[in-house]
Protein backbone atom coordinates (compact mmCIF):
# COMPACT_ATOMS: atom_id res chain seq x y z
CA UNK A 1 0.00 0.00 0.00
CA UNK A 2 0.85 3.32 -0.50
CA UNK A 3 1.78 5.63 1.96
CA UNK A 4 -1.21 8.43 2.58
CA UNK A 5 0.73 11.80 3.52
CA UNK A 6 -0.56 13.39 6.86
CA UNK A 7 -1.26 16.73 7.12
CA UNK A 8 -1.59 18.19 10.36
CA UNK A 9 -5.20 18.34 12.58
CA UNK A 10 -6.96 21.72 11.19
CA UNK A 11 -8.11 23.68 15.04
CA UNK A 12 -10.87 25.15 15.41
CA UNK A 13 -11.97 27.87 13.65
CA UNK A 14 -10.73 31.67 14.74
CA UNK A 15 -12.36 34.84 14.84
CA UNK A 16 -10.24 37.20 13.14
CA UNK A 17 -8.86 39.22 15.46
CA UNK A 18 -7.95 35.70 17.12
CA UNK A 19 -9.34 36.32 20.27
CA UNK A 20 -12.13 33.55 20.09
CA UNK A 21 -12.50 29.90 19.00
CA UNK A 22 -15.71 29.28 17.55
CA UNK A 23 -17.79 25.77 18.15
CA UNK A 24 -20.95 25.30 16.75
CA UNK A 25 -21.86 28.71 15.90
CA UNK A 26 -20.48 29.77 19.77
CA UNK A 27 -18.03 31.85 20.68
CA UNK A 28 -15.52 30.59 23.35
CA UNK A 29 -12.21 32.62 24.30
CA UNK A 30 -8.96 31.19 23.50
CA UNK A 31 -5.88 31.22 25.77
CA UNK A 32 -3.33 34.07 26.22
CA UNK A 33 -0.92 33.10 23.37
CA UNK A 34 1.26 35.47 25.74
CA UNK A 35 1.98 32.38 27.97
CA UNK A 36 4.91 31.03 27.96
CA UNK A 37 4.21 27.35 26.47
CA UNK A 38 5.33 25.09 29.65
CA UNK A 39 3.10 27.46 31.99
CA UNK A 40 0.83 27.17 29.07
CA UNK A 41 1.12 23.18 29.40
CA UNK A 42 1.14 22.91 33.27
CA UNK A 43 -2.10 24.60 33.22
CA UNK A 44 -3.83 23.10 30.88
CA UNK A 45 -2.98 19.81 33.13
CA UNK A 46 -4.51 20.94 35.78
CA UNK A 47 -7.27 21.90 34.03
CA UNK A 48 -7.85 18.32 32.72
CA UNK A 49 -7.18 17.08 36.13
CA UNK A 50 -9.75 19.08 37.43
CA UNK A 51 -12.32 18.64 34.82
CA UNK A 52 -11.62 14.65 35.95
CA UNK A 53 -12.45 15.53 39.89
CA UNK A 54 -15.53 17.21 38.33
CA UNK A 55 -16.50 14.20 36.80
CA UNK A 56 -15.81 11.74 39.87
CA UNK A 57 -17.42 13.93 42.60
CA UNK A 58 -20.44 13.88 40.58
CA UNK A 59 -20.12 9.80 40.17
CA UNK A 60 -19.35 9.90 43.90
CA UNK A 61 -22.53 12.74 44.30
CA UNK A 62 -20.18 14.13 46.66
CA UNK A 63 -20.85 17.83 46.44
CA UNK A 64 -18.21 19.26 48.53
CA UNK A 65 -16.05 17.43 46.71
CA UNK A 66 -17.76 19.20 42.99
CA UNK A 67 -17.62 22.74 44.12
CA UNK A 68 -14.04 22.31 45.05
CA UNK A 69 -13.19 20.88 41.78
CA UNK A 70 -15.10 23.82 39.72
CA UNK A 71 -13.40 25.69 41.38
CA UNK A 72 -9.92 24.52 40.27
CA UNK A 73 -11.36 24.62 36.71
CA UNK A 74 -12.05 28.08 37.20
CA UNK A 75 -9.00 28.81 39.06
CA UNK A 76 -7.16 27.17 35.61
CA UNK A 77 -9.20 28.90 33.13
CA UNK A 78 -8.94 32.25 34.82
CA UNK A 79 -5.01 31.64 34.64
CA UNK A 80 -5.10 30.49 31.31
CA UNK A 81 -6.96 33.91 30.40
CA UNK A 82 -9.96 31.96 29.23
CA UNK A 83 -12.09 33.53 32.02
CA UNK A 84 -12.28 37.17 34.17
CA UNK A 85 -10.39 39.98 32.78
CA UNK A 86 -9.66 39.65 29.13
CA UNK A 87 -6.22 38.94 28.54
CA UNK A 88 -6.04 41.46 25.20
CA UNK A 89 -6.86 44.19 27.96
CA UNK A 90 -4.11 43.64 30.53
CA UNK A 91 -1.13 45.30 30.57
CA UNK A 92 1.85 43.62 29.09
CA UNK A 93 5.60 43.21 31.35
Amino acid sequence: MGTASRQPAKGPERTPDGRYIVVDGRRWRTSDPGLPEARRTELVGELMDARRAVAAARRADDEDAEREARSRVHAAKVALGERGAPWWEQPRS
